[in-house]
């Protein structure tokens, strides 16, 4: 029996991804802008990660990676929640694994 696994998702690939999107919902264009991201924490724990891209004229564009939600959630500049993307639980603790190693 084949069995075809899904591409693995790394920290970087994370970030170019969730980049992407943010400028997609900003129409903005990629690699213009910068982009940050920050730890979020709870109970002393790495529960997700934030993004923030900055665009023009203080234009900020976030996503939340929740690794207990398995998901990432994108906000358009005005604060409004637009769009939910899933990923795999398995994908989310090795993210969790890989920030909290590094």
């Amino acid at each position: 029996m084949i069995c075809i696994a899904p591409p693995r998702i790394d920290f970087e690939a994370l970030c170019a991804n969730v980049e992407q999107r943010l400028c997609e919902l900003g129409h903005l264009e990629p690699k213009e802008f910068p982009m940050t991201q920050r730890e979020v924490v709870r109970g002393g724990k790495l529960c997700g990660i934030y993004f923030c891209l900055h665009g023009p004229r203080s234009v900020k564009l976030t996503a939340i990676c929740d690794f207990t939600k398995h998901s990432v959630i994108y906000y358009g500049s005005d604060g409004i929640r637009r769009e939910n993307a899933a990923i795999s639980a398995r994908e989310a603790n090795r993210l969790r694994t890989e920030l909290m190693a590094a």
